[in-house]
């Protein structure tokens, strides 16, 4: 077979794999589930890493402020009459 030949077969196969129907139909459910997802209300996933990070932070200081109320209160009781 001769270059020509196979260059304009797959340049035709090319253009009707284009031109394809189910091409179209994919570019639909494509577009229609980008749609959905923007609608829901979806973070991305450095966001819920950052938030996570932010969480367990204050979780930390959460724990050592109960710790240091929980001395002050054992403090109180131990000087009270």
């Amino acid at each position: 077979m001769n270059e020509k030949l196979l260059s304009e077969l797959s340049a035709r196969l090319a253009a009707l794999a284009a031109d394809n129907p189910a091409k179209d139909l994919e570019k639909n459910v494509r577009a229609l589930l980008s749609s959905a997802l923007a609608r829901l209300d979806l973070v991305s996933r450095e966001e819920y890493e950052i938030q996570s990070q932010v969480l367990a932070r204050a979780r930390e200081k959460l724990a050592v402020l109960e710790s240091r109320v929980a001395e002050l209160e054992a403090q109180r009781r131990s000087t009270k009459p």
